[in-house]
């Protein structure tokens, strides 16, 4: 009997795992990158899926040795045994990489939420990226959505959580369609204080790089303002599902670019 939940998953013998999570690999990801059959391949397609756990962390390369994956995923069950993607990240491997996940020491950033590298923070803000991102997406979420929601569906689910790190993550789900579990009031507020007068359009002092006062119609401004702290608290207790194939129509920042 096909396993439902990530913890069912991680039970099955080496090669079942690999084939199953596989499933959500887009495949024109594959064709971009002329991937070989990653099935056997452990070095371009990496896990971590311990028996007895209930995570996945899966990492897939377009040649060994690079030093970022073009696709990253953390996959975790709710309590009720839901799939929850706490992480899924599309890099470009031919844009510049700006080091936000990692200080010049080496050590861990944790994408800028436990400590910040502000040089290469200020670099990728100056590029054109969003905070958290090491390098330029692949422009590929919609047929990364599609390959995902195909494989929700074969493991008899009929939709599926995320963790948006940062508020433009939640901006980008509400506009693939996601609902909130828990957070759009938040969001709703944090929309108003953006306005003409609103009390975060106030803190949009130009004291820094990342509090410009373009940021209060920019959703990728805004997040970078957010990360810098100016909500006077970290960016935490939103989570989003979607169904799938169906649309929330939720829109927190109507007349918002990015």
């Amino acid at each position: 009997m096909q396993p439902s939940t990530i913890g069912g998953i991680n039970k099955l013998p080496e090669s079942e795992k690999r084939a199953t999570y596989a499933r959500y690999i887009p495949k024109e990801l594959v064709q971009k990158f002329n991937l070989p059959d990653l099935l056997e391949d452990t070095e371009l397609l990496q896990f971590r899926f311990e028996p007895g756990s209930s995570n996945v962390d899966m990492r897939l390369y377009h040649q060994a040795g690079f030093a970022d994956p073009i696709l990253y995923a953390h996959l975790t069950d709710t309590l009720n045994g839901q799939i929850h993607v706490l992480l899924y990240i599309l890099n470009d491997p031919a844009s510049p990489r700006f080091d936000v996940d990692r200080m010049p020491d080496g050590s861990t950033t944790k994408f800028g939420t436990l400590m910040r590298n502000l040089d290469a923070e200020k670099a990728a803000l100056q590029a054109g990226l969003a905070p958290g991102q090491v390098r330029r997406g692949l422009r590929l979420l919609r047929p990364a959505m599609a390959a995902f929601e195909e494989f929700i569906v074969s493991l008899g689910h009929d939709m599926y959580h995320v963790e948006p790190l940062y508020y433009h993550n939640a901006v980008i789900f509400e506009r693939y369609g996601f609902a909130y579990q828990v957070g759009k009031r938040r969001m709703e507020g944090i929309q108003a204080g953006f306005q003409e007068g609103g009390e975060l359009s106030q803190r949009l002092d130009s004291s820094n790089p990342f509090r410009s006062s373009k940021a209060a119609n920019s959703i990728r401004l805004r997040s970078w303002a957010i990360h810098d702290g100016i909500l006077g608290e970290p960016f935490t207790d939103v989570t989003m599902y979607k169904r799938v194939g169906k649309s929330a129509d939720i829109n927190t920042t109507p007349g918002c670019k990015w």
